[in-house]
């Protein structure tokens, strides 16, 4: 297990990750850092206890706004591939009738 050293809101904390998910690791800190940052400008210095918890809150909040526009976005695709299918039998069905018309006036036609 790897330890890596981070900085959030200014503050050293080491922190374990599985070997190899340091750059990981770093990229979900930053993400951290910026929205502890962020709340403590809005509201003053809370202490790390509640920065941290108001940062997790946030972020969990947007996360959940993620997922619902997820599972929104994922129904519409559902509902468009199945228009998609409707529209493709359409057009297979219009072309076998098509098909069978031009058939039936070359066979009058021979």
């Amino acid at each position: 297990m790897a330890q890596i050293n981070v900085d959030v809101n200014g503050r050293p904390y080491a922190v374990g990750c599985e070997d190899g998910q340091e750059a990981h690791l770093h990229e979900l800190v930053k993400l951290f850092d910026h929205q502890v940052r962020q709340v403590s400008q809005d509201m003053g210095q809370l202490g790390d206890t509640r920065l941290f918890l108001m940062g997790g809150l946030l972020l969990a909040d947007e996360l959940l706004d993620a997922r619902n526009r997820l599972a929104a976005l994922q129904v519409e695709v559902s509902r468009l591939q199945a228009d998609r299918t409707r529209v493709e039998s359409r057009a297979v069905s219009a072309l076998e009738t098509a098909a069978a018309k031009i058939e039936k006036l070359a066979a009058e036609g021979a």
